[in-house]
């Protein structure tokens, strides 16, 4: 199996699956030492899209992990024979697609009660593939950001070694069918673009208490440290 991704998540998933006695063929990531504990070959692309034809040969048993990875698969590794590329996602889908980072920040603002992890397979779109788990758990009123994106990270981890044995085993199959009913939302950057209308919201500030992961959330640390944008004065009718 091949693990694409970067951070602690995916080094946990390496170790154990390569405890548990799986083939770890490839690890596609920044830092090498994420292949380590799986006496690893490591590749280093910055596009694996690019490298489509490498992850072919190298995968022995077609499983491709996705885990806290910021890549898009495309064309042609998605067409590539034999390989299932299967994704850990920090967020139930099909609400909380896109940037988990997002993600979090607005499930607080939109008074999300639930947030959790799902995995699925990865198909063209983002964050849509058929659902073969997930863990749910409880948003309490006074969680922070960083709480829930810590148990969210707990929750992928955990349904990663959950979902592992039967996704080896090829026994892994869609659990449900993306209901019309479940609403759908995707969090990229430009949602942060909509931040300053949020800056009154009772929820403000404890959705914006990144904690330890403003350095892992840059993007989000710089949108929230904006200066607010000017109102537009309102103009009094003459008398």
């Amino acid at each position: 199996m091949i693990f694409v991704g970067e951070g602690a998540l995916l080094r946990r998933a390496v170790t154990h699956a390569a405890t548990r006695g799986h083939p770890v063929d490839l690890v596609c990531s920044v830092d090498p030492l994420d292949a380590a504990a799986a006496d690893a070959p490591h590749l280093a692309g910055v596009d694996v899209n690019a490298h489509a034809a490498t992850l072919a040969r190298a995968c022995s048993d077609g499983i491709v992990w996705s885990l806290n990875n910021r890549q898009i698969f495309r064309e042609p590794l998605l067409r590539a024979d034999g390989l299932r590329i299967v994704n850990i996602h920090n967020g139930l889908l099909p609400r909380h697609r896109g940037l988990p980072s997002v993600a979090v920040l607005f499930a607080l603002l939109h008074g999300d009660t639930e947030y959790g992890a799902t995995v699925h397979e990865v198909d063209a779109g983002i964050d849509t593939g058929p659902v073969l788990a997930e863990h749910r758990f409880p948003i309490g009123p006074e969680d922070r950001y960083h709480q829930v994106m810590l148990r969210g990270i707990r929750a992928c981890q955990a349904l990663f070694e959950e979902i592992l044995p039967a996704v080896t085993a090829g026994t892994a199959r869609p659990a449900r069918a993306a209901a019309a009913a479940e609403p759908s939302a995707y969090y990229g950057l430009r949602a942060l673009d909509r931040i300053d209308t949020y800056r009154d919201h009772p929820a403000y500030p404890r959705a914006t208490d990144l904690g330890p992961f403003a350095a892992h959330a840059p993007e989000v640390a710089r949108a929230l440290s904006r200066p607010p944008s000017p109102r537009p004065s309102r103009r009094r009718s003459g008398g």
